[in-house]
């Protein structure tokens, strides 16, 4: 069972198109406080930190649980992840708001950036210590394409990249305005499918153990 300590309807879509229907477990955390703590690292090593915030904070529910299935009991696996935009030197959370949308888009249109996603994977059926815990960053360059004055306040008014790093989302009415990107497209919408695939591989679990979903069943 994957368990997703995140809220994001990007991640959740990642996973279900992947056949997987994980548990959703949003955390607390204070993303803020947790930023001033690493303000010196390098972006990689901030959006972990929130990552890593996110699923120790899930994992820490379960790992004194007793597992309920049984004598072959399903792997228990914890996901968060964060992502955020680097540009122009400066490293760009959500923009929560229509009208830091349209300052942002105003910046960013014509330029490229990188969207680092950072990923804490933590394996829950062993006692946890660092080779249980796969911590990792993704960057993806993006390509902006020069967006109309327009389309950008029309964009922002959708509300769809309110929430979103990079106040756009890839899969979705803003890939119309993203000319390219090199790198892993899964990433940028929320949750690498290549690294995870990496995290439960070193865990010693098959991909295809964590497919539940009925449409994927033979």
């Amino acid at each position: 069972m994957i368990i997703l300590a995140s809220s994001s309807p990007s991640r959740l879509s990642v996973l279900r198109s992947a056949g997987v229907e994980p548990a959703i477990e949003p955390p607390e955390v204070d993303e803020d406080a947790i930023l001033r703590t690493v303000r010196d690292k390098s972006p990689e090593d901030q959006v972990c930190a929130l990552a890593h915030a996110k699923a120790t904070a899930i994992a820490s529910r379960h790992l004194t649980s007793v597992h309920p299935g049984g004598e072959n009991p399903t792997p228990r696996v914890v996901i968060g992840a964060d992502s955020m935009l680097y540009l122009d030197g400066e490293l760009q959370g959500k923009p929560h708001t229509v009208e830091e949308t349209i300052r942002r888009w105003t910046n960013q249109r014509g330029k490229t950036a990188r969207l680092i996603t950072g990923h804490c994977i933590i394996n829950l059926d062993t006692t946890v210590t660092d080779e249980d815990t796969f911590l990792r960053a993704v960057s993806t360059t993006v390509h902006y394409a020069q967006a109309s004055d327009a389309d950008i306040r029309a964009y922002a008014n959708s509300g769809e990249p309110l929430n979103c790093a990079g106040a756009f989302t890839l899969e979705a009415m803003g890939g119309w305005f993203i000319d390219r990107i090199e790198g892993d497209p899964s990433s940028v919408i929320g949750l690498s499918l290549p690294l995870v695939r990496e995290a439960l591989y070193s865990f010693g679990y098959e991909v295809s153990e964590f497919w539940n979903r009925s449409e994927h069943a033979n």
